[in-house]
């Protein structure tokens, strides 16, 4: 209950229904080796949150760059909500060491994988929603996801430049790994490595 309660300072909300919280850091993992129990997983929560997610930052954009067309507000809409931007806003916020891994997907690094991290961030977004309404799950993605734009803006559109250079030369994809981590859990500071996945394959 007390690390529910730490969890819950730091996400700036508190559940009524505490359950909600619960599936929405359960990776179908875990669940699935809990299937007598029939542990429910976030997936559903995370399809909910994605469309909250949607609405939220479209609405953001809309009105914070009036002078912006329909192809650039997109452009910047799935910056600010693609993969890698969700799974630095969940590190941000120590999901990580939160979530409910299935034994094999916890010794695989999952925690720490982009793409269970995002999901479980959309999740939670969509557990606010349905246990406080849509201005609670507002107020959430405004704070945690959208706040401190120009930073993250740089830092995904840096990232996008690298894209585009890589898959510009042929080389398939950039994949990004978790070197170390420091510094205490509300303000960790991470080392990430990025590798072309045409070198990753080879090495």
């Amino acid at each position: 209950m007390e690390k529910k309660m730490e969890l819950e300072e730091r996400l700036g909300y508190r559940f009524q229904q505490r359950a909600l919280l619960q599936q929405a850091l359960t990776h179908s993992s875990y669940a699935n080796e809990r299937k007598i129990n029939r542990t429910p997983d976030n997936e559903r929560l995370e399809f909910l949150g994605d469309a909250v997610l949607e609405l939220v930052s479209s609405e953001f954009i809309f009105c914070r760059h009036e002078e912006m067309e329909e192809g650039e507000m997109s452009k910047l809409r799935a910056s600010l909500v693609c993969e890698p931007a969700l799974a630095y806003c969940a590190r941000e916020l120590g999901l990580g060491e939160e979530l409910f891994l299935g034994k094999g997907e916890q010794a695989s690094g999952g925690a720490e994988r982009d793409s269970i991290l995002s999901d479980a961030l959309e999740a939670v977004i969509g557990a606010i929603y349905l246990d406080g309404g849509f201005t609670n799950a507002k107020e959430f993605v405004w704070k945690h996801v959208l706040n401190d734009l120009e930073h993250k803006k740089l830092f995904f559109d840096s990232k996008t430049i690298l894209q585009e250079i890589v898959q510009g030369r042929g080389k398939g994809k950039v994949v990004y790994e978790l070197i170390s981590e420091t510094g205490p859990d509300h303000s960790k500071t991470f080392c990430v490595e990025a590798v072309v996945e045409a070198w990753l394959t080879t090495r």
